[in-house]
């Protein structure tokens, strides 16, 4: 009897862990985690000198913001730092923030 009494007494939550939190908030640090995946994963095939910032941002946001797809946030983490390591070791081998597959 008292597990229905709690049960019809508890609040509706988010599932962010803050009661009083916005229902989207979920969906949008959700759909940040895997933008930041996205775009960490084009950037290291294009404008890493960009993508790879953003992904890096966006991934920590959705992490901050207690994202369901925890290990897309991460890898969008990772990938963002592998742009930016990418873009650091082009500028320090060729001098330039360019690069390609031919001559």
């Amino acid at each position: 009897m008292q597990l229905t009494a709690i049960a019809r007494n508890a609040r509706p939550n988010s599932g962010t862990g803050d009661p009083g939190a916005r229902p989207g908030a979920r969906r949008d640090a959700d759909g940040m985690a895997v933008a930041a995946f996205v775009l960490g994963l084009v950037g290291l095939l294009v404008m890493n000198i960009v993508l790879g910032p953003i992904a890096v941002v966006l991934a920590g946001i959705s992490l901050w913001r207690g994202t369901a797809r925890r290990g897309r946030a991460l890898l969008g983490l990772a990938l963002g730092i592998a742009d930016l390591a990418v873009l650091a070791v082009l500028v320090t081998a060729n001098g330039a923030v360019v690069w390609g597959f031919g001559s």
